[in-house]
């Protein structure tokens, strides 16, 4: 692997960058999820409980928010483990996502929930193929 002047390899870049970007559409998702949820509690009364789709909402909000942090800390080479956790949870969100559509909760978010798989699964690898990067940064930072 090539590293450039600053001793980066494009992958760890590539993985923090994709971690992010599928953390923000999973964040801005949930808030999504949890307004039209809200605006539409009485038709939701009727066929699905308010806490399932409202808990779903909030978990794919909070696993935004974790993929976002992760990618952050895989973008500075700063917490190896962080930086795999974040692109995990960008991962296990698909997951939620796809057995909540078969639910019938989801209707027409399999696109979503195929896109969250890619990036989790490309961002997983790349982080994972740099590990020896955070600590080249841990050895330059004197930690």
């Amino acid at each position: 692997m090539e590293y450039s002047g600053s001793r980066r390899s494009g992958l760890l870049t590539a993985g923090g960058i994709l971690s992010i970007v599928g953390g923000a559409s999973e964040a801005t998702w949930g808030v999504g999820h949890v307004g039209s949820t809200i605006a539409n509690i009485e038709l939701l009364k009727v066929f699905w409980g308010i806490n399932l789709t409202i808990g779903t909402g909030v978990s794919i909000f909070a696993l935004g928010i974790v993929a976002i942090i992760g990618g952050v800390s895989a973008m500075r080479r700063k917490i190896f483990g962080l930086s795999l956790a974040g692109a995990i949870c960008c991962q296990v969100s698909s997951v939620i996502h796809e057995v909540m559509s078969h639910f019938g909760v989801f209707l027409g978010g399999i696109f979503w929930a195929w896109a969250w798989l890619i990036l989790g699964l490309l961002a997983i690898i790349f982080i994972c193929l740099s590990k020896e990067e955070f600590e080249k940064g841990r050895e330059q930072s004197g930690i």
